[in-house]
């Protein structure tokens, strides 16, 4: 049986862009607004746009932001397994390291990954 086409470039940029937004759907109930994947070495890094939900809007304005990044952190540590899995899928590389982070004012946030090996 021949082995499945090893994804790069594009593809897999939008491969994996693909997943992490179904994923964070998944999760969160929605998903970014805008989303990009880019790779260097070993280094996988997803940027999403437009990720926050009303309430979580809402809280942020209301001097709540340090409460929405703790919630937002916690779901994201719930979801690293999923991102994990998905990562090594598709680049065929072990997920080494998994650093999650988002920024309220603009609305952006950020996955990274470290591979064992570089792509």
């Amino acid at each position: 049986m021949p082995q499945p086409r090893e994804l790069a470039g594009g593809e897999l940029n939008a491969a994996i862009t693909s997943a992490l937004v179904g994923i964070h759907t998944e999760y969160h109930g929605r998903g970014p607004t805008n989303a990009s994947t880019f790779y260097h070495g070993n280094v996988v890094v997803t940027l999403m746009h437009g990720v926050l939900t009303n309430a979580e809007k809402s809280l942020a304005k209301a001097d709540h932001a340090p409460a929405v990044k703790n919630i937002r952190q916690l779901l994201h540590q719930t979801l690293e397994a999923d991102a994990r899995t998905a990562i090594e899928r598709l680049t065929n590389r072990k997920v080494v390291a998994f650093i999650s982070g988002n920024h309220l004012d603009p609305d952006v946030a950020v996955e990274l990954f470290i591979l064992d090996a570089p792509l």
